[in-house]
């Protein structure tokens, strides 16, 4: 969902760099007081230590990533092109010269905070069992479910932290069931399950450790035909992890990748017959290497048996590629290709249908499912509609509008307007005062839509600017009230021959009337970069808008930032609240040094009184952290 936007230049000298022979590494190498320093800079350097140019975690992010995730990123991940060739020994030379350690290390911090029964009693519905908390995934809480408050919400104050070793972000979202907090953490590759029954003294029932590649999506709870609750997960390599909530014992895992490229991101959704389970892919960030045979890869939805994991249906955004034309070089050009589904989907058991988007296209032509908002039968997994929001966004990393001569994967305008403006935030279904019934969503453009559910017709859009590299709407929205609330990262420039962006749009939050899509309030994101904060926030001269999602308690909106400061608003009003800067050291409870960063993706949730909060996203060129912050009134 997030990529590079106009770093052709910095692609191109990498792609020369990491070409280096084989004969020059190794003179190198005898060269470096570490033999993993000129891997470093033979293969990494020119991104790793250019993180503002490349938008890539910087080097001081990746020395504080686990030996797992760095394995896995150079064998199975992203970097496997600039890893390409590297022996097992070079890999543990780079890892060892990063990290300064050559093995995984033994998580043991745990079990001093382990509860004084493992026993896990789940009570009540889930407070938070996917995505967007509820079925139509508003991201709204009651102070019943939180036991807070909004009078609660205007005093809350620090009460403890807890760190995360060999971790540089807190991307994922956990699941709450009553007082029990079920917690992935991506670097450590673990769930966690916290009880804070006791929201001054929280406890652990159970752990985790998923084998294989780091964890990756947020996660979802249900409770299955047969009885059993269950929380469903999935990790960087499309592994699908079924726990029972009350042990933590997998009921069953399944790798459901099928193309060499494909990711999981969005959240899985737990119905009593079916899991559903979207598909996206990193394709687009290997396709601007000539290397790379693009593009193939293409974005799906299944639906699985909750008890084996077993494919009952499968939905394709595309049929598959097929040569499309000699890409310049005497190989073929592969298309269609792209429509990732990067968001977690909405569904509506009631019409039998499942909400979400897709990104954008990856080569020619560009599907009519690129960029588009689609509904599917979930019965089959039929297409019931599709708009399509974006037409001719072709998009790889190191490419741009008119790409240099040579980058045989790369097209050229006007075959691609090149924006980049996918569907992240996940998709809503809001029920008016009315009683009418639409589709919410929000698009890395800057758009806001409202869909008919039935027709897939557009009842209304408001543009928020036009968007940027880090999304104008980036990882989802809120409803409560006939108000939607709208985070903007950033709101972008004027477009070529597009109308001019009005100068009162800012990063910030947007109170938008459900009704009609009109902007009614407008809380403006500012920079600040006084003292230490300029030096530990990367970029926080532009990096300061509201990326991550929105959690709404109360009436009150609440919200991070790309440099790591909290806001509790309003949500009628937009009127502050209550404020917070995590961007700071934390002493936390179980010993491990605390550092908050940036505040990305989905983490924060209300439970018995308390807000937790992820705080650390070491990726791109963003400030990374690795503490979970719990706030209760004053």
């Amino acid at each position: 969902m997030r990529t590079l936007w106009g770093v052709a230049t910095g692609i191109a000298a990498a792609v020369g760099v990491w070409a280096a022979s084989s004969a020059s590494l190794a003179q190198s190498v005898g060269q470096m007081p570490h033999p993993g320093q000129a891997i470093y800079r033979l293969r990494c350097a020119t991104c790793h230590d250019n993180p503002e140019a490349s938008r890539s975690p910087s080097k001081a992010a990746l020395e504080a990533m686990s030996v797992q995730t760095l394995e896995f990123a150079m064998t199975g991940g992203k970097m496997q092109a600039m890893a390409d060739g590297l022996s097992a020994d070079e890999r543990g030379q780079l890892i060892g010269y990063l990290t300064g350690r050559s093995q995984a290390a033994t998580e043991t911090w745990s079990a001093a905070m382990a509860c004084a029964s493992k026993t896990v009693a789940v009570k009540g519905p889930a407070s938070v069992a996917t995505f967007g908390f509820d079925a139509r995934q508003t991201r709204t809480l009651t102070a019943k479910q939180t036991g807070l408050t909004k009078a609660k919400l205007s005093k809350l104050d620090l009460a403890w932290a807890i760190g995360f070793p060999e971790t540089t972000m807190i991307r994922a979202q956990p699941a709450v069931v009553g007082n029990m907090v079920f917690l992935p953490v991506a670097e450590s590759s673990a769930m966690y399950a916290f009880d804070v029954s006791d929201p001054g003294k929280p406890c652990i029932k159970w752990v985790y450790n998923a084998p294989g590649a780091p964890l990756r999506t947020s996660a979802a709870y249900g409770v299955i035909a047969d009885g059993t609750p269950v929380l469903a997960f999935a990790g960087l390599d499309t592994t699908v992890h079924v726990l029972d909530a009350r042990t933590g014992k997998p009921i069953w895992k399944k790798q459901v990748g099928s193309y060499s490229y494909s990711m999981t991101t969005g959240t899985p959704r737990v119905l009593k017959d079916r899991i559903i389970v979207p598909v996206s892919q990193f394709e687009i960030t290997m396709a601007g290497d000539n290397k790379v045979a693009c593009c193939t890869n293409h974005g799906y939805v299944l639906s699985l048996d909750p008890k084996s994991g077993e494919q009952q249906w499968r939905y394709d955004t595309m049929p598959d590629a097929q040569p499309v034309r000699d890409r310049g070089d005497g190989k073929p050009l592969l298309g269609p290709s792209g429509a990732p589904i990067w968001n977690s989907p909405v569904i509506d058991e009631k019409r039998g249908l499942i909400f979400f988007g897709t990104g954008e296209s990856n080569s020619p032509p560009a599907h009519r499912n690129t960029d588009a908002l689609i509904a599917i039968r979930l019965k089959d997994g039929t297409e019931a509609w599709s708009h399509q929001a974006t037409a001719d966004d072709i998009f790889n990393i190191g490419c741009g509008l008119n790409p240099q001569p040579g980058r045989f994967n790369c097209v050229k305008t006007p075959e691609t307007v090149y924006r980049d403006v996918d569907f992240g935030a996940s998709f809503m279904l809001a029920k008016l005062k009315s009683g009418r019934e639409l589709v919410l969503a929000g698009q890395k453009s800057g758009t806001v839509w409202a869909m008919d559910p039935d027709t897939g017709k557009v009842v209304w859009r408001t543009d928020i600017g036009t968007g940027a590299p880090n999304g104008g709407i980036h990882w989802s929205i809120a409803f409560l009230d006939d108000m939607v609330i709208v985070p903007v990262a950033q709101v972008g420039r004027p477009l070529p021959g597009g109308a001019p962006i009005d100068p009162k749009l800012q990063p910030g939050m947007y109170g938008l009337d459900a009704r009609t899509g009109e902007i009614r309030w407008h809380y403006s994101a500012t920079p600040d970069c006084a003292g230490e904060r300029g030096k530990k926030a990367p970029r926080c001269d532009r990096l300061y808008g509201y990326s991550g999602a929105v959690t709404v308690i109360d009436g009150v909106a609440v919200q991070g930032t790309l440099d790591g400061r909290l806001v509790a608003l309003d949500a009628k009003t937009g009127a502050k609240v209550w404020g917070y800067d995590t961007l700071r050291e934390f002493t936390t409870l179980n010993g491990v040094p605390g550092r908050g960063g940036s505040i990305d993706a989905a983490s924060i949730v209300g439970v018995n009184g308390l807000v937790l909060v992820g705080s650390g996203y070491g990726m791109f060129g963003q400030a990374p952290g690795n503490v979970l912050l719990a706030f209760r009134p004053k």
